[in-house]
């Protein structure tokens, strides 16, 4: 996703806050919760539906779609390198990177199969909100999830932060250790992603 600079700088912010008040602040997480809430019901209603997989896997990709901010997470995880990409390159990688993303989500389908999840506090940071859920597994001990959210309009998936680790930073260092491996060739990265998107 895309490097996010907040263009509520400290004066500002504390500016904004002054005139609209706690309630504004708190209908934000209110929304950000709901949000994330309906995502997850959604989710786990097509994994655990009737319907044959193939029309869960279209059904994920959908929600892939319509809740993640799928080009702002591409050109984050692939950090300062989107800068030396060329045009063409940063299209292909953007079109690859969207379905290895769909491909990787949806192959996992039984994995969600049987998942529980109980809402936690929606927390305000700096650009962004950070919606806390525990999510348990049949069979494994339960594990906190911070969903991240882009407030600014529709509201948008940015980042995971599984058990602290944030997702997005853990491909973009991937990213950067692959290139770093291949001489910083984009080509390289696009022709393991074709691959990936393939599988």
């Amino acid at each position: 996703m895309t490097t996010r600079r907040s263009f509520l700088a400290t004066p500002f912010l504390a500016a904004t806050l002054l005139a609209t008040g706690r309630p504004a602040a708190a209908a934000d997480l209110d929304s950000a919760s709901a949000f994330v809430d309906a995502m997850l019901k959604e989710l786990l209603a097509i994994a655990n539906g009737p319907t044959a997989l193939e029309a869960k896997r279209a059904a994920l990709a959908r929600i892939i779609e319509t809740r993640v901010d799928v080009d702002g997470v591409a050109r984050f995880c692939l950090g300062r390198f989107w800068r030396t990409a060329t045009p063409a390159q940063q299209a292909e990688y953007m079109e690859l990177f969207r379905r290895a993303l769909v491909k990787n989500i949806s192959d996992r389908v039984g994995e969600y199969q049987g998942v529980t999840y109980a809402m936690g506090r929606a927390t305000r940071r700096e650009a962004d909100i950070a919606v806390a859920t525990t999510v348990t597994r049949p069979g494994n001990a339960p594990n906190k999830v911070d969903w991240v959210i882009e407030p600014e309009g529709t509201p948008r998936v940015i980042d995971v932060i599984a058990e602290g680790t944030s997702l997005r930073l853990t491909q973009r260092s991937d990213y950067a250790a692959f290139l770093s491996r291949n001489g910083n060739s984009i080509p390289a990265l696009i022709n393991a992603l074709r691959q990936q998107a393939a599988g």
